[in-house]
């Protein structure tokens, strides 16, 4: 198992390691994943539990009541 995973992992690495446009495309992808988990969890995404409960227990209870309640 362990020869087999060495071998996974350098058949990946010798592949990047010889790209030449890969290496742009891979670099815009983690740019765009960057800017989608930080940026846009920043400004659109904001941390509700925290701001209207002041305390741990209170949120807890708030996701309990909201996760079991019965539509």
């Amino acid at each position: 198992m362990r020869d087999f995973l060495i071998r996974v992992f350098y058949f990946y690495y010798n592949g990047f390691r010889s790209m030449t446009v890969g290496r742009k495309l891979w670099m815009i992808i983690l740019v765009k994943l960057f800017f989608m988990f930080v940026i846009l969890k920043i400004f659109f995404f904001p941390d509700l539990l925290k701001k209207n409960f002041s305390t741990d227990r209170e949120r807890s209870d708030y996701v309990i009541e909201s996760l079991t309640q019965i539509k």
